[in-house]
């Protein structure tokens, strides 16, 4: 039986990467090293770890490429404002509504992670409408 199933984003900078996540969307650690640092909001977990530890395979400690961590939110208006407006992150997508029923905007997270925050909106795309969801 499962008991958990969570993301481990391998970092070349666990410290800076750990930073963004707390920072942004204030996530409590509840592990901590300098390889290895897991986060929790509620239920839901995410862990980075220092791509070149020992733990990993030869052959394997490379960065994370090609990986986009989905954060839903309720007002992604609000969290642009706060994160990109105020904060200043790196945005590799600017805010916009999508037809197949996302508001979001894309950022950059140290390492070059994409991290893709969602507001669901009404779907409005007329294939999909048909669809059963």
């Amino acid at each position: 039986m499962i008991t958990s199933i969570y993301p481990v984003l391998m970092s070349t900078d666990v410290a800076a990467t750990t930073a963004f996540f707390r920072d942004a969307f204030a996530v409590e650690t509840v592990f901590e090293s300098d390889w290895y640092v897991s986060l929790r909001s509620g239920t839901f977990e995410l862990a980075v770890l220092d791509a070149t530890h020992e733990s990993v395979p030869a052959g394997y400690r490379t960065a994370a490429a090609g990986v986009l961590v989905n954060i839903e939110v309720e007002d992604v208006d609000a969290e642009h404002e706060r994160l990109v407006t105020r904060g200043g992150a790196a945005v590799a997508q600017e805010l916009r509504s999508e037809t197949f029923g996302q508001r979001h905007v894309i950022l950059v997270a140290p390492g070059g992670v994409l991290v893709d925050v969602i507001q669901p909106i009404p779907i409005t795309d007329p294939e999909l409408l048909d669809q059963d969801r």
